[in-house]
């Protein structure tokens, strides 16, 4: 990531494409019914999946990707080398993210495997997606909105196509959480990805924050985590929790507490960010914290703010379809990208809530392509018996 201001609406806007609706043969098409997720039974998806595609323009694939991160385009690349020919959904601002995932959010990229000098973030995606689309991978830029996994062929809908796929993988990534207040957003007077991230494994190094101090906002495993980590190169490093205790681990609560360079704000929230004179405001200077029991507000001299305070995957279009762990992740068998459908294939930070790093999320999406080849070798067999 680096601080310098970015156009980020004509980078979106340059991603988009115009979407085509078929018009319905029927003169009265049914609406497609909604269920909440972890209710919908196997028949009822099948009911409304039949009634919904009577409206949208149909496609056949073997493989069909939903996700457009590193994860999504790796398994695009395995999947196409491999003649596969999959369809892969890249989304269109999906949980308000530009097609391409998190990664269009930051900017300079310094611990991606090959560039040396690193690389923006929209550049690298962009890289990706081309790649993907050189191997014939067939790329749409539409959101998907609905599944239907209760029988093979899967079924994958948005709102103007329905894919017909023999096998799936998904790939739609986890939204790190953040907090709203002035000074904390990407418009004017904001300082997000000017001083204000997400991620100190990914920003933490970089030279704005060298021997500056840093606050981390959050009270759990993460946050000690990354208070921890940088550490290694901001001055100070504050801990800013609204509670008088933290709800981390034991083993990360010493851990954080007992670093001479750790300094906690208890009881604490911040209410305001604000720029640094000295750069004419175009990076972070400045937190209002206020105390919750005193009302009392005071300003902090920082150069980062960190937010740790959890991810939300990107899983509610599956309509409880998939099994899901109490976070709401994909859970797959250890070791591999199997879901509990057969078939259906998770890679990404979907459900990885430990590393959530670019590489690994690669590393995931060539799992998930060799596995999907796997299974329709596998299922190609069986027909060519029964046949």
């Amino acid at each position: 990531m680096s601080y310098c201001p970015k156009n980020n609406l004509l980078n979106l806007l340059r991603r988009g494409s115009k979407f085509f609706r078929k018009a319905s043969n029927s003169a009265a098409p049914t609406a497609a019914p909604t269920s909440t997720p972890g209710q919908a039974s196997s028949s009822a998806a099948a009911i409304s999946s039949t009634s919904a595609m009577d409206d949208l323009h149909i496609l056949k694939t073997r493989l069909c990707i939903i996700g457009s991160g590193p994860a999504a385009h790796t398994a695009a690349i395995y999947a196409s080398r491999a003649e596969l020919k999959p369809i892969l959904f890249e989304g269109w601002m999906a949980n308000g993210i530009a097609p391409g995932g998190q990664l269009t959010t930051t900017t300079d990229v310094e611990n991606f495997p090959g560039f040396p000098d690193g690389i923006n973030g929209i550049e690298l995606m962009d890289r990706c997606r081309k790649q993907s689309l050189r191997f014939g991978t067939q790329i749409l830029t539409e959101t998907v909105n609905k599944v239907d996994f209760s029988t093979t062929p899967f079924k994958v809908f948005t709102d103007s196509k329905a894919v017909i796929a023999d096998s799936i993988i998904v790939a739609t990534g986890a939204i790190a959480k953040r907090l709203d207040f002035p000074g904390s957003g990407e418009g004017p007077g904001g300082f997000w990805n000017r001083g204000i991230s997400a991620c100190a494994v990914c920003d933490g190094a970089a030279p704005i924050f060298r021997n500056k101090p840093l606050a981390v906002i959050g009270g759990g495993d993460s946050a000690m985590e990354e208070a921890t980590f940088l550490t290694k190169y901001g001055s100070i490093v504050y801990i800013i929790h609204r509670r008088e205790t933290f709800r981390a681990s034991k083993i990360m609560q010493q851990r954080a507490l007992t670093n001479p360079k750790i300094q906690v704000l208890w009881n604490s929230a911040v209410v305001g960010a604000y720029g640094d004179e000295n750069t004419n405001n175009r990076v972070l200077g400045w937190l209002k914290v206020k105390n919750v029991l005193s009302g009392e507000v005071s300003d902090l001299k920082v150069s980062g703010l960190f937010f740790a305070i959890g991810h939300e995957s990107a899983t509610k279009f599956l309509d409880g379809q998939l099994e899901l762990d109490s976070g709401g992740y994909v859970v797959t068998r250890p070791g591999t990208t199997l879901t509990s459908v057969h078939g259906v294939f998770a890679a990404g930070d979907v459900q990885d809530k430990k590393y959530r790093q670019a590489v690994t999320a690669a590393g995931t999406g060539c799992m998930a392509a060799l596995e999907a080849e796997h299974y329709l070798q596998e299922i190609g067999s069986q027909e060519g018996k029964t046949d």
